[in-house]
């Protein structure tokens, strides 16, 4: 089956009454938590995977998905009327769309936001219909050999794009596989680091990692935060932009999209990396760069159509090679495999219907947000202005009634508090949870995969650089590494030198 063929089956699983009002809630949802500064994705995600659990597969992964991409659009209105990115993608938007509400021009920087992210994320989901059944084809002719290659790289690309300090990044990533071995030996039936405590004989859930890293530390994160904010202005202009701005955004959004939906394959990259590289191609090749900054409508329309096509197209590795590009692939993917689904190279095969449905929905959902964002902009203005101290109680009951929930296990609840206070503290010295989150949804999958071929070649370990697409594969890793670690190495050199 073709892409094309594959996406017209996608369009009647995803006109099916209940997966149209899924995508319709992420979609909403999504811009809701887009909009509020403090909330993002991720958290938002970790905290409703228990009220997806009465969806079927393919429902649940289409809501989820809705919220991801809809974050995408929502973060820029806070950027732009608050100077405050509802979502860390929306950083750059902050530079020029906040200059251009400074000067009464608020209505069409929303607006070109909302055409660029519309453009970006149906260009995308054209991309992931062509591209995905070739690279499954591809995918299939692997074995464990190749599998773990793949898996060390994802986990490396994380670690290498992840902000901040690579050592920190490592540390993290090596946590999660830690983590993830918690339990009992699927091979052997040994029991792994459990402490003598019953409760971690089937291993710590995964809705306990994610709503605590994710939604009881943003709690900790925010809670001392601003409690009042002020909009830039309280009337918006006329939303449409005028011609000229049509056609100097043109290009950006083209471009963005382009960058955009590159980025968002890589490990780590995503919607965050998309949406500063192509604000920073559009400054270097302006005529005149020093409009950025000052109210550039091409700021805006640029990092606004990668953020969104880069969030899409990172859907692509993890439905068909199984490998999530980032935090909320992990969490999508790990809402997959509890309901006994999982990614990669047969998925296709074996649910065509939600494969094919998801990317549908994808088409769908952008112009569900098209309609909601551009006349809605004054209601998702004055939702602004909820006070944090009002949200966070209800997020805390949320995060303990969905993990309750799960198992009705009141030791759950004690390891949601543990993680919370885990992540509030990583965030607090400047690690990252995503690479953890990664490597604890890998951790079992690389562990299988690793055993297997280790087994298949009777332990022999050379495997992994005797057969070709392996040793290629670890050659990328390998570079990867070298290429982050070498800066820093010159940076201490120069500076002993100096002393």
């Amino acid at each position: 089956m073709s892409g094309l063929e594959g996406l017209l089956q996608g369009f009647q699983t995803a006109f099916a009454p209940g997966n149209l009002l899924a995508c319709f809630v992420g979609t909403l949802v999504g811009t809701m938590i887009g909009v509020l500064p403090g909330l993002g994705p991720v958290a938002t995600i970790a905290i409703l995977l228990p009220a997806t659990y009465h969806l079927d597969p393919t429902s649940a992964l289409i809501m989820l998905a809705g919220i991801y991409y809809g974050a995408q659009y929502g973060g820029s209105t806070a950027a732009i009327l608050l100077n405050l990115p509802g979502e860390a993608s929306s950083v750059v938007t902050c530079i020029d769309g906040y200059q251009m509400a400074r000067q009464g021009r608020a209505g069409k920087a929303l607006a070109i936001a909302a055409i660029g992210s519309f453009f970006a994320g149906c260009v995308a989901t054209v991309l992931i219909a062509l591209f995905s059944p070739p690279l499954i084809s591809m995918a299939q002719s692997f074995s464990a050999v190749e599998y773990t290659a793949l898996m060390v790289l994802g986990l490396v690309g994380a670690m290498v794009l992840a902000q901040g300090s690579l050592l920190k990044a490592f540390a993290v990533t090596v946590l999660g596989l830690l983590l993830s071995l918690v339990g009992t030996d699927p091979e052997v039936g040994t029991r792994r680091m459990t402490l003598s405590l019953p409760d971690l004989y089937d291993g710590i859930g995964f809705v306990v990692v994610a709503m605590g890293l994710f939604g009881i530390a943003e709690i900790l994160r925010n809670i001392n935060g601003a409690q009042s904010r002020a909009l830039v202005a309280d009337k918006l202009d006329k939303p449409w932009p005028s011609g000229e701005d049509m056609r100097r955004s043109v290009g950006p959004i083209w471009r963005g999209t382009a960058l955009g939906s590159l980025l968002g394959v890589l490990p780590g990259g995503g919607a965050i990396l998309s949406s500063f590289a192509a604000y920073a191609l559009e400054k270097r090749i302006a005529r005149d760069p020093t409009r950025f900054g000052n109210g550039a409508i091409e700021g805006v329309a640029a990092p606004e159509s990668a953020n969104n096509a880069g969030a899409q197209t990172s859907f692509i590795p993890m439905l068909t090679l199984g490998i999530p590009a980032n935090a909320v692939m992990a969490l999508l993917a790990g809402a997959l495999i509890l309901r006994g689904v999982t990614p990669g190279p047969n998925l296709i095969d074996d649910r065509p219907d939600l494969f094919w449905g998801v990317i549908a929905s994808m088409w769908l959902g952008n112009l569900m947000l098209l309609v909601i964002n551009l006349p809605l902009v004054g209601i998702w203005a004055k939702l602004l202005l909820v006070p944090y101290r009002v949200l966070f109680p209800v997020i805390l009951l949320l995060c303990c009634i969905g993990v309750y929930s799960v198992n009705n296990n009141t030791f759950d609840l004690y390891l949601l508090a543990a993680f919370g206070l885990l992540g509030f503290i990583l965030a607090a010295l400047g690690f990252e949870a995503g690479p953890l989150v990664l490597g604890y949804v890998l951790g079992p999958l690389l562990e299988e995969n690793f055993r297997r071929a280790l087994s298949l070649a009777d332990g022999d370990g050379s495997v992994f650089l005797t057969r070709p697409i392996s040793a290629g594969v670890l050659a990328i890793a390998l570079l990867l590494l070298v290429i982050t670690v070498l800066p820093a190495v010159r940076r201490q050199r120069q500076t002993a030198f100096q002393e």
